[in-house]
């Protein structure tokens, strides 16, 4: 009988487990560093010491914020589409379903094009015009949804988030058309990229997690009741009108964040949450906390792979995540097909 709720020493066990591969990310790349000498450069930081070193400066400046970048996207991302899958009772769902991170994607090649930059900021023009837009992107597809039809059912909004992220593929082919010399920029954005991701782009996204995180994570028997159908949970005193404008709101704004940081990374909230249910089961008091942490370490892996499998050349890691992602999501599609037929 499987478990119904997250127990302490699984949290202790994900972490630790996170935490190694964060450990062998940082260490492997382009340049190897040493274990000893990464966690001596690491403590040595933490100390408040001054590291002039070759592989301190590689190891602080660059590796480990791109490290920790992509393991709080990987989270949040899972995390997200866990959450979607669970709301919608649809298991092709993932954050990107409603069309924000199409819109942020867009924001990002517009701020790319025009050379968009807020000299105040720590973060880039792009990542501030990818958040404008994706938080544009929600009001525009709920308040059209819900001129249409004011209870707001998953059906309407749906339909208008396919509808917006076609609409935005055309604006975005119309702006790659007259890029001109831009258009690497734009295209290598659209695969997602990490590198040159600083310390600020990591605080924003661990402030992101944290905030959406734990409004996801409260909603765990909301979404537990909605698996049995919006009549059902209703019933059962959900308030689902207001559970669904929390979820999609917060899944929204935690896509919008994630693109604006690492661009356009698929599959990861689509194929995670199926790897992790074998582990944790359907209910979300488990699967939710799982996908946080296996969605961070299948995001790490594939960075990894993104910047070690052809060194010196790197990948873009929505190619990586892609790749693997849909081979992993066509063999959970075989195994389950299996076990309906022969249970």
């Amino acid at each position: 009988m499987r478990a119904t709720r997250f127990h302490w020493w699984e949290a202790v066990l994900c972490l630790a487990v996170t935490l190694a591969v964060t450990l062998v990310c940082v260490c492997v790349g382009s340049v190897a560093l040493p274990l000893r000498e990464t966690s001596g450069i690491l403590l040595g930081a933490l100390r408040g010491e001054t590291l002039e070193s070759a592989s301190a400066s590689i190891l602080l400046r660059v590796r480990l914020p791109r490290v920790l970048a992509v393991a709080l996207i990987g989270a949040s991302l899972s995390l997200c589409g866990a959450s979607m899958q669970g709301l919608l009772r649809n298991p092709l769902a993932d954050g990107s379903t409603l069309g924000v991170s199409s819109g942020a994607s867009l924001g990002a090649a517009v701020a790319i094009v025009t050379g968009f930059t807020l000299p105040g900021l720590p973060i880039p023009g792009t990542a501030v015009m990818a958040m404008v837009f994706a938080f544009a992107a929600l009001v525009a597809i709920l308040s059209l949804s819900y001129a249409l039809d004011s209870g707001l059912s998953t059906q309407t909004i749906l339909l208008f988030g396919v509808v917006f992220s076609m609409l935005v593929t055309s604006l975005l082919s119309l702006l790659i058309a007259f890029s001109g010399e831009k258009l690497r920029s734009i295209t290598f954005w659209t695969m997602g990229s990490l590198s040159g991701v600083g310390y600020p782009s990591v605080g924003l996204l661990l402030a992101a997690l944290l905030l959406g995180g734990g409004v996801l994570l409260s909603q765990a028997t909301a979404l537990n009741a909605f698996t049995m159908g919006e009549t059902r949970a209703l019933h059962l005193g959900i308030p689902v009108r207001r559970v669904k404008l929390t979820v999609m709101i917060t899944v929204s704004a935690l896509v919008g964040v994630c693109v604006s940081v690492g661009g356009g990374i698929g599959f990861v909230g689509l194929a995670t949450p199926h790897m992790v249910r074998f582990l944790s089961g359907p209910n979300h008091k488990r699967l939710l906390p799982y996908s946080v942490f296996g969605g961070a370490v299948f995001l790490l892996l594939c960075d990894l792979a993104a910047r070690t499998a052809l060194a010196p050349v790197e990948l873009p890691i929505g190619v990586v995540t892609s790749l693997i992602g849909a081979g992993v999501f066509f063999m959970i599609y075989i195994r389950s097909r299996k076990r309906r037929r022969h249970p």
